[in-house]
């Protein structure tokens, strides 16, 4: 098991009035999983999301599959 502390990483794109999330890049090999967290409260619950169901989801948003608010 390792202990290496999530490091945080916010998109470049996040200029949204800050309605953003965070993600923690560094976890993917070590625990397979991408940790997700609201930008505005990083004290808050994280969401591990599974390596491959963040690529899907990632993938997703490039191709348009989930529209625009």
């Amino acid at each position: 098991m390792t202990t290496e502390s999530p490091r945080w990483f916010k998109s470049s794109y996040s200029d949204n009035g800050g309605a953003c999330v965070e993600v923690a890049r560094n976890l993917l090999a070590s625990r397979g999983v991408v940790p997700v967290r609201d930008s505005k409260n990083p004290s808050g619950p994280v969401l591990d999301v599974p390596t491959d169901a963040f690529s899907l989801f990632v993938t997703g948003i490039k191709a348009g599959d989930f529209g625009t608010i």
